[in-house]
């Protein structure tokens, strides 16, 4: 075997959901002795800092270089450099030219540094250039799951949603390993809309570029697990000649960071301590939701209805500043030793594995997903946009894991995506009815199977080591011509 040993950048989009993830990949690499550079802008930067300082008191080769966000140049406010940060298609739009201008600063530093691999998002697809400008091979790091994936390369491939009416009116996916149905507005807009208008957007244009940049790069890394779908991972492979690492789940392997929690840790876990095993349902929907006042009542009165103790984590309301309309009149007083509201954000993972936590309430991003399933939890989906429809027809049709709220259209902003009546009945299959059972034992098998995935000699573990023996072969070759 060659002595050489890559140095990897790694480069997430701009967004919590997207950072963490990535941040954890570079931590296990750089714990097993492959050098690490993170790349961000100036904002996230100490974050990104002080994650990795428990990795760099352990001698473990990583850091972190940042570069400029262009903000005013793209009309927004300085500062404004996450995808977190986005309400609405206007700023959407300006913050995709803003990464799309990250390019030239990001070149300068492979030119200075020159790594031998570039790890990048999936939402950076000019990296793949970049990468080949400078000879190095870049890795798409694909921050959903094979399932995902393959879903959306049949319904590009196959365009199923043109053979019914009507947004609601439901189809199957052909050729596909299990039988799926979707309605066209469950699917993302960029994967529908074929017309050059749709493209003139800036994130319209990002979006154009995500097949073909994934298409010329190196590969993808998942982080996911082969156990989990493998179906979806050897049919992306036959169907659409995709070679994917599967390294997952991340954030088993290293001693993972969450967000600063907006309640103490022990005072959380002190409420769970007081509630019997499998009686609390967690509730929360992500960094990216964007709940309306009517919609934070409908969720609420759900919660109340379903005559189960929560946890709801509660961001934002984006039409309503003054607190005491996020709920219905008199909400918080009625929920008093049922209820515990937490306003920002909450120690997740922590929460998930507490034995009193009997389901999850989420809105299907993946990080969620895998953290559910490895907390060995049945969910109830509630997505609201982008993968994660996709992602719940995994969870419900397939793993058998969860059950549907009925969220029916994917949407940015959400004011009627879930019924109180819809959740509360969810709720009560996961938590009482006979069949929850049966979905809590298939979870817990599920997150035995990521347990073991990532030991010595499971399937993520010989992944991760099969990709960092040819990235090391690729760097001596290199070196070689």
């Amino acid at each position: 075997m060659s002595e050489h040993q890559p140095y990897i950048f790694f480069f997430p989009l701009m967004a919590q959901g997207h950072m963490l993830p990535t941040i954890n990949m570079a931590k296990l690499f750089s714990s097993r002795g492959i050098k690490a550079t993170l790349i961000t802008t100036h904002r996230h930067a100490a974050m990104f800092n002080k994650t990795i300082e428990k990795s760099l008191r352990s001698g473990f080769p990583i850091s972190v270089r940042a570069i400029r966000f262009p903000a005013a140049e793209v009309g927004l406010p300085e500062g404004f450099e996450s995808l977190d940060d986005v309400t609405t298609e206007d700023t959407l739009n300006k913050f995709s030219a803003g990464v799309a201008m990250l390019r030239e600063p990001t070149e300068e530093l492979i030119r200075e540094c020159r790594p031998d691999c570039l790890v990048s998002d999936l939402f950076l697809p000019w990296t793949t250039d970049s990468a080949a400008k400078f000879g190095i091979p870049r890795l798409c790091f694909h921050g959903s799951s094979s399932f995902n994936s393959s879903v959306a390369e049949n319904i590009k491939r196959y365009k199923p949603y043109k053979e019914v009416a009507s947004e609601s009116d439901p189809f199957f996916l052909p050729d596909f390993p299990h039988q799926i149905k979707l309605t066209r507005a469950q699917i993302p807009e960029s994967l529908i809309k074929e017309d050059q208008d749709q493209h003139q957007t800036d994130f319209g244009k990002m979006i154009q570029k995500i097949s073909d940049s994934v298409a010329g790069c190196y590969g993808v890394i998942v982080n996911s697990f082969y156990e989990l779908e493998s179906d979806y991972v050897n049919y992306n492979k036959e169907t659409f000649g995709i070679r994917a690492w599967n390294i997952g789940p991340l954030f088993l392997q290293i001693d993972g960071e969450e967000s600063e929690p907006s309640i103490d840790k022990h005072d959380c876990l002190k409420w769970l301590d007081s509630r019997e095993t499998n009686s609390v349902v967690f509730v929360c929907f992500g960094s990216l939701s964007h709940f309306t006042a009517a919609q934070l009542h409908e969720i609420a009165k759900g919660l109340e209805s379903s005559g189960q103790d929560f946890i709801w984590v509660v961001r934002k309301c984006i039409d309503e500043e003054n607190r005491e309309k996020w709920f219905p009149e008199n909400f918080e007083e009625r929920i008093k030793g049922k209820g515990l509201i937490v306003t920002g954000w909450a120690p997740q993972v922590l929460i998930l594995q507490h034995e009193a936590v009997g389901a999850f309430v989420t809105h299907c991003g993946w990080n969620s997903v895998l953290e559910g399933v490895c907390s060995g939890l049945p969910m109830v989906t509630c997505p609201l946009f982008a993968d994660q429809f996709f992602n719940e027809k995994l969870l419900t049709d397939v793993l058998k894991i969860g059950v549907s709220a009925g969220a029916h259209k994917n949407s940015w902003i959400s004011s009627d995506a879930v019924k109180d009546e819809a959740l509360a009945k969810a709720i009560e299959k996961v938590m009482v009815d006979e069949e929850a059972v049966e979905m809590r034992n298939r979870a817990k098998e599920l997150s035995g199977l990521a347990k073991k995935a990532v030991e010595n000699g499971g399937s993520s573990y010989l992944a991760f080591w099969a990709l960092v023996e040819e990235l090391r072969a690729y760097g001596t070759t290199r070196k070689q011509e």
